[in-house]
């Protein structure tokens, strides 16, 4: 189990060391809402989990509103919740505001800046986790198309082959001057029926 966390710990710096701090002349950007919204529209499924726990198959269902201003992600997380969680981003200004709902809590909200780096997406907040003040990375890593995906499939879903998501914070009282993972959710997608 060591190995594993290890692995996940060694894959998070390397996510965090590209998409924050680059090594090269190529910076994380800024970038607008309208371009992050429609990448995320469709059917995904993958694994999921917290870090430390066994993955647990999910599915995620994106819907991006017409003006692409607005994006919900419901993330089904299998039978041991009774709910879905609601991921709700909306643009506000150059800004983006996250509600999040898991069926059972209250809303949470998050304010966020959204950037982009060599096709990865990066939304980066200050706030409370733990009842301890944290740095808060979003991070939709571009994963590159499989095998057995078609190219019709992939321009359907609006991108290569899927994300990797991981929600990672950093607390801001703690010695350690690194993100560290919180949950991972792969998102692959899933090929339309006809």
């Amino acid at each position: 189990m060591p190995l594993k966390i290890d692995r996940l710990n060694l894959m998070l710096g390397l996510a965090i060391v590209l998409s924050v701090f680059s090594s090269s002349s190529v910076m994380a950007a800024k970038v607008s809402f309208k371009e992050f919204c429609p990448q995320f529209v469709g059917q995904w499924a993958g694994d999921a989990a917290k870090a430390g726990e066994i993955p647990r198959k999910v599915a995620v269902t994106g819907f991006c509103s017409h003006d692409q201003r607005q994006l919900i992600l419901s993330v089904s997380i299998g039978t041991r919740a009774p709910f879905s969680e609601t991921w709700w981003f909306r643009e506000e200004g150059d800004q983006v505001l996250l509600t999040y709902y898991d069926g059972v809590a209250e809303d949470k909200q998050q304010v966020f800046s959204l950037y982009r780096q060599n096709g990865d997406y990066s939304l980066l907040g200050e706030g409370v986790v733990n009842a301890r003040p944290a740095l808060i990375q979003l991070l939709f890593d571009a994963q590159t198309q499989t095998q057995t995906q078609t190219q019709a499939q992939a321009q359907a879903q609006n991108q290569a082959g899927g994300w990797q998501w991981t929600q990672n914070i950093q607390y801001l009282d703690d010695d350690i001057d690194r993100y560290q993972l919180f949950r991972g959710i792969e998102m692959t997608p899933v090929a339309p029926s006809h």
